[in-house]
């Protein structure tokens, strides 16, 4: 049995110097990374359960994997795939179409209804739903794409505030204050009294600071950079034998470019256009998803893929024609290339796609910079949007393991629009019995998940596909920490050691002090870490100044969600960065002044409805 520290002894007990050793190395591991985030949470997991000092009992280790909390992120990630699959979302996107010619009312429409959809969805995956309608926006305007996609992704984070469901930190506060408080868990919109007026000032600052970001159209614009760059051969059957490459530019609905011809050992950049093309001749084509779809077909092209190492040959119609790119049990998919993925730094000539994962690579678009080397030796980078063609039941397993995350439809993949009301009604259902208390949130949506999986809305490869299991790893290994924590008595000496500085301060400053020390740890590790260290030390610390817990929870929790100063703050900071051409420094630019805005509204908002 261990026996807690004495509150009065100012001295560390060595459960105590080796928990908070633990700890500071844990807090190390997240910054630096060594390993991936997920490796340090399980690392130190089993340190305090087996290896140093028992502070978790080996029987209950994973019994964090069993908190509602986890099973409430792992449903909504999965369910938001469902929404994304089924079509449910397009019924919205749809209406951008209509707002041609007003890009600031684009970037508005944009910014409002990804955050919309980020406070009953995963940020990532409602970030993943609006970039490629930004992108396409942007260039059909002529406005540059940097000005649009910084402040969607800030707009996804924004909206996960004003939800019980709209981010796991939110979630992991619920349940903290389920389990060290008399208060019971959070309702769905609880925390729609601060996240909400903070959501609506954020989107309305990023619509007018976004001029605030490089303007990086330039050459970007003229060349279309949101278009893809795809191959493609001229067999014996083409109609584009013999026609010029102005000709065969002609004969496709939507414009299309020819950037590169390639005849045996010799290459053309550019190609005149009075070039008379031959059969065999190998083209690298510019232009939308759309428009080359229209062009192969009309010219009986091959799209051609990248032959796998080792020389294996493409299968006849694998890549033969622009009618293997949808059928019934193959998609054409859009994916954006995530950061980690092990595609990253290496060309399709090295990578077995096609015999390991069963993906054809058809084209890559790169935001901002001409893709004018042949498929097979493209280095590919983080946020690099690809075109892959995929088996349907093998592609939820290859787009996990290749850290590809699937955008939303843009005409070319065949969606389930039948399904579409279906999945938005099952959804609604979950959010009602939450909403009145029917049933607990992580029952509720759980509930729903296996409904659209009877009802074939998902498919369960796609939901296990959607699950970011690092995430839930983290989660489940850092739920022990705080037990360790309590029952070595290492919260109560930190907290003891605080209390004399948290009652000098007034109620406002030591709350604009945990959203400011919240922000800046977030931007520097995981803010489900953050919650999960923060949290117990911020209850603490109530009492001292006397605040409720409550307020104290809220100043944890939105601080942690306020990650606007760096790319690597959250992860849809991180997708954006090469798409939109940014650096670091332009984070900081646009993101300083909206995480003032959070913390000088969000300080008194707490206490005027938690305090």
């Amino acid at each position: 049995m261990l026996v807690q520290a004495d509150h009065q002894d100012p001295s560390m007990t060595t459960d105590q110097l080796i928990v908070s050793g633990l700890t500071l190395l844990a807090l190390v591991g997240f910054v630096l990374q060594p390993v991936r985030y997920d490796v340090v949470a399980l690392l130190l997991l089993l340190l305090l359960a087996l290896v140093v000092c028992g502070q978790v009992a080996p029987e209950q280790a994973f019994l964090g994997f069993a908190e509602p909390a986890v099973t409430t992120v792992a449903a909504v990630l999965a369910i938001s795939r469902g929404l994304q699959s089924a079509g449910t979302v397009d019924l919205l996107l749809r209406r951008l179409g209509g707002m041609r010619g007003r890009p600031g009312l684009q970037v508005t429409a944009q910014t409002g209804l990804c955050a919309g959809f980020s406070a009953f969805m995963n940020n990532v995956g409602a970030l993943a739903l609006f970039m490629p309608v930004a992108l396409r926006n942007a260039y059909r305007e002529g406005y540059a794409p940097s000005r649009a996609l910084m402040p969607l992704a800030f707009g996804s984070v924004l909206g996960g505030m004003v939800t019980l469901i709209g981010t796991p930190p939110n979630l992991i506060i619920s349940a903290i204050r389920r389990e060290q408080t008399d208060l019971g868990p959070y309702a769905l919109f609880d925390f729609a009294w601060v996240g909400l007026p903070i959501a609506l000032l954020g989107i309305g600052y990023l619509v007018v600071a976004r001029r605030l970001l490089p303007d990086k159209s330039g050459k970007a614009a003229e060349i279309d950079a949101g278009n893809y760059v795809a191959e493609a051969r001229l067999g014996p059957k083409s109609r584009a034998i013999g026609l010029s490459v102005r000709g065969l530019e002609a004969l496709g609905e939507g414009d299309v470019t020819v950037v590169g011809l390639f005849r045996g050992p010799n290459r053309t950049l550019a190609p005149p256009g009075e070039a008379r093309l031959r059969e065999g001749d190998t083209l690298l084509l510019e232009g939308s998803a759309e428009a080359l779809r229209s062009l192969v077909e009309a010219a009986a092209l091959s799209l051609s893929a990248p032959p796998d190492p080792e020389g294996e040959a493409v299968e006849e119609g694998a890549a033969s024609g622009i009618r293997a790119l949808v059928a019934d049990d193959v998609d054409a998919v859009e994916a954006i290339i995530r950061p980690g993925s092990p595609l990253i730094g290496r060309s399709p000539g090295e990578l077995r796609l096609r015999s390991q994962h069963g993906l054809n690579l058809l084209a890559v678009s790169r935001q901002g910079r001409r893709v004018a080397d042949r498929m097979a030796e493209i280095v590919l980078r983080g946020g690099d949007v690809v075109l892959v063609q995929a088996q349907r039941d093998k592609r939820a397993e290859a787009f996990q393991a290749l850290s590809l995350l699937p955008l939303a439809e843009r005409g070319v993949v065949l969606g389930r629009p039948q399904q579409a009301w279906l999945a938005g009604l099952l959804f609604l259902a979950g959010i009602l019995a939450v909403l009145f208390e029917l049933a607990p949130a992580h029952i509720a949506f759980s509930g729903v998940l296996v409904a659209m999986l009877i009802c074939r809305v998902l498919k369960p490869d796609e939901a296990y596909a959607a699950i970011d299991w690092p995430v839930i790893v983290l989660l489940g290994a850092l739920f022990p920490l705080g037990q360790a924590m309590e029952t070595s008595g290492t919260i109560r000496l930190l907290v003891d050691s605080l209390s004399g500085p948290a009652a000098a301060l007034p109620a406002w400053a030591l709350i604009g002090a945990i959203l400011l020390a919240c922000m800046l740890l977030s931007e520097i590790m995981a803010n489900n870490a953050t919650v999960l260290l923060m949290a117990p030390i911020a209850l603490g610390l109530g009492p001292a100044a006397g605040l409720p817990a409550d307020a104290m929870l809220m100043a944890v929790c939105i601080g942690t969600s306020c990650t606007f100063l760096s790319p690597i703050g959250h992860q849809s900071n991180t997708l954006v960065m090469e798409p939109g051409g940014y650096r670091f420094s332009d984070y900081p630019r646009l993101g300083t002044p909206l995480a003032l805005l959070c913390l000088l509204v969000g300080t008194p908002l707490i206490l005027l409805f938690w305090g």
